[in-house]
């Protein structure tokens, strides 16, 4: 857990980094290097998080996915991060971003190609609702429940 921050201010500096993912051991790979902050968290925040995120070299921020009910944002600070769609691929640097709304169909996620760190503010909401997240490229499906998860392939089997 972070240190107990002074609110409304907080220091970044003072959140502990997350590493990996919760992904199935199977698919975890491509993202056991991805870093994370929860400065949403930090700044007490309950209706939407929002995320230091650091991609070193090599390394990506999820399986490429889309949210039924969940919005996410992202904004480039520091490296160049290849943003992977359903349309195809776009280099973003420092100053882009990119938004994907809740309910469209499109797989997405950031790669770092490049030699440098990529940093990036993440932001998405916190659906208290059901929310169902697909993935493109892989048989997987996340669904969310108000204080449940599940991890299992499309057809509903266990994912090893």
């Amino acid at each position: 857990m972070p240190n107990k921050p002074v609110l409304p201010a907080i220091d970044p500096e003072d959140a502990e980094w997350q590493i990996g993912t919760r992904y199935p051991a199977s698919l975890a790979a491509p993202c056991v290097e991805r870093r994370k902050k929860a400065l949403g968290d930090m700044a007490g925040l309950n209706h939407f998080g929002v995320n230091l995120v650091e991609l070193p070299p090599g390394s990506q921020s999820s399986l490429r996915h889309w949210h039924s009910a969940e919005d996410e944002f992202v904004y480039i600070l520091e490296g160049e991060a290849t943003l992977i769609t359903d349309e195809g691929e776009q280099s973003l640097g420092p100053g882009m971003a990119a938004g994907f709304p809740a309910g469209r169909a499109n797989g997405h996620h950031l790669v770092n190609r490049g030699q440098a760190l990529v940093r990036y503010l993440e932001v998405g909401d916190r659906a208290t609702s059901e929310d169902r997240v697909e993935y493109a490229d892989v048989d997987l499906r996340i669904a969310r429940h108000p204080g449940s998860r599940t991890v299992a392939r499309r057809d509903g089997s266990a994912v090893e």
